[in-house]
């Protein structure tokens, strides 16, 4: 059995203030952002957690950046370099659901992943929005060699084009990751024609050891070299679903961390993790998902609550 290794975190991603319109015309301006979310979920259940981001020095950057800081999270000192922070607009639908529009800039600064990290996480915008997203590619490809590399899509049509336009890239960082999360809609997005089970299956063989398919209330399925563990979700009322994937993955990377499956030394035994340990940590994946969308916003758990 492995040893505990506790997640030192080095999150790459974006930052920035959700305009929340719900369906009685209320408007709420809230701090967000898919890989921010996941750096505070970790940050929340007790691991070490950084953001590499792209703030500006302006009110909305600095109460991000507070946002931040108030869970735990550091923010890297290289993170301030816009012109502007970035806003998403998402307008809520009758069953708590998002839609997104952006208005968003996304670069980074000549910066490095400190070898201390055992784990390094990107998705969603950060991955695919120029200039950033090569400098992204880059950083993983840079830490591959001590940290273990986690990537959830988390696509955003209206930013990133069509599918064609986007599947090479999200092959590209599929192939240098350990773990990958994906979620059904982005699946039936990237790949209509497709089951979940091939592109899983087409992913396992890039290099990945994990390829986690969620399906909000019908569960989670992790495909993994010679096999698939299937759970269910907790039944919950549901305020919305804004920051749901965010905090399953970032538990995710929480519970592999506990279990001693980040680092150099646990990509290695993340190739022979058998499905009894995959199902416990899906379990508890599925239990902070269900705790974020039972209330409003992106507000994942705390330790105390879990």
């Amino acid at each position: 059995m492995p040893q505990s290794t506790p997640a030192k975190a080095f999150v790459i991603g974006e930052a920035l203030i959700d305009a929340v319109h719900s369906t009685d015309g209320h408007i709420q301006e809230l701090p967000g952002g898919s890989p921010a979310n996941v750096a505070i979920t970790l940050s929340r259940q007790g691991a070490d957690a950084t953001l590499l981001t792209w703030l500006a020095q302006d009110a909305r950057g600095l109460k991000v950046a507070q946002w931040l800081t108030d869970s735990g999270v550091t923010v890297h000192p290289g993170s301030w370099g816009a012109q502007a922070t970035s806003v998403a607009t998402a307008q809520l639908q009758d069953d708590g659901s998002a839609q997104y529009e952006f208005d968003i800039e996304w670069d980074l600064l000549p910066v490095c992943v400190e070898p201390s990290a055992n784990v390094v996480h990107t998705g969603s915008i950060a991955a695919t929005l120029t200039p950033g997203g090569p400098k992204v590619k880059d950083l993983l490809a840079s830490a591959r060699e001590f940290a273990t590399i986690t990537y959830d899509p988390n696509m955003r049509p209206s930013l990133m084009g069509s599918p064609a336009q986007v599947r090479d890239q999200v092959n590209d960082y599929v192939e240098l990751s350990d773990v990958v999360k994906v979620s059904d809609e982005d699946l039936e997005w990237l790949y209509p024609e497709a089951t979940f089970e091939t592109v899983a299956e087409e992913w396992l063989a890039k290099g990945p050891s994990l390829v986690v398919v969620t399906q909000g209330g019908n569960g989670a399925t992790c495909y993994l070299p010679g096999g698939k563990v299937s759970i269910a979700s907790p039944k919950v009322s549901v305020a919305d679903t804004v920051g749901a994937g965010d905090s399953f993955m970032g538990t995710l990377i929480f519970q592999l961390g506990a279990r001693g499956y980040l680092g150099k030394s646990g990509q290695v035994e993340l190739k022979l993790i058998d499905s009894a340990t995959v199902e416990e940590i899906l379990l508890q994946c599925a239990k902070v998902a269900a705790i974020t969308v039972s209330r409003a916003g992106a507000n994942p758990p705390w330790s105390t609550e879990l």
